[in-house]
C-alpha cells in the first residue's frame, strides 16, 4: 500500500485533529488555572492547521 500526497495530508490532519482535542481538553478539565488558556489556545492552532491541512488534500 504506497501512500500519496493526499494520505498523507489526510493522516496529518486526522492526527492534528485529535491532538486539538486533547490540548483543549487538557486545558478545560486539568488545568483550571492560567496555564489552561495556553493548553486551549494551542489546541484551537492545531484544529486552525488541521483545516488547512484538509483544504490542501486534491491541491498539491
Amino acid at each position: 500500500m504506497g501512500m500519496n500526497k493526499n494520505t498523507v495530508l489526510g493522516w496529518a490532519t486526522f492526527i492534528m485533529i485529535m491532538m486539538g482535542f486533547l490540548l483543549i481538553a487538557l486545558g478545560a478539565f486539568r488545568y483550571d488555572e492560567i496555564a489552561g488558556w495556553g493548553f486551549g489556545a494551542v489546541g484551537v492552532g492545531f484544529l486552525a492547521n488541521a483545516w488547512v491541512f484538509n483544504a490542501l488534500k486534491g491541491r498539491v
